[in-house]
């Protein structure tokens, strides 16, 4: 399994993964978001990122990760945003090889932390964070804004 980087040209491969993980969520963002989100990431000034697990030539899992401030630190923090694996390919490792992966590229960026959410009912998801993260006890509040 290679961890990289997403490229322009993965596209392709990259896109029924993206829905495969909005479909988990029980969302469908249209399509001009997600045409901007694939932009942002390869745009050099922006602080999103998308790293993709590959087998054999075939993208078999991604992660969306980005940057941003903190009053609490010098150091950025990497929120990563979106963790998905193809169906097919799970329990192979490849949600915990891309959170290494965005622990490792935060680290060299010098970020303070690494922090995500997980919906409470993604119980096999919550197996793996409760072995490589803590929890922090937080509760989300959230307020759409249209």
């Amino acid at each position: 399994m290679l961890i990289r980087l997403a490229r322009p040209d993965d596209h392709a491969q990259w896109l029924p993964l993206w829905k495969g993980y909005q479909a988990f969520y029980r969302t469908d963002l249209p399509d001009q978001v997600t045409a901007t989100t694939w932009e942002r990431f390869h745009t050099a000034d922006e602080p999103m990122h998308c790293a993709v697990a590959e087998i054999d030539g075939q993208l078999v899992g991604i992660v969306h990760y980005l940057y941003h401030r903190s009053c609490w630190t010098t150091g950025d923090y990497c929120y990563l945003q979106d963790l998905y694996a193809a169906p097919e390919h799970r329990g192979q490792g490849i949600g915990r090889a891309l959170i290494e992966y965005v622990y490792a590229t935060a680290a060299q960026a010098g970020a303070s932390r690494v922090h995500w959410l997980t919906h409470e009912t993604n119980l096999d998801a919550m197996r793996l964070y409760d072995r490589i993260a803590d929890k922090s006890g937080f509760v989300q509040y959230r307020k759409l804004m249209g």
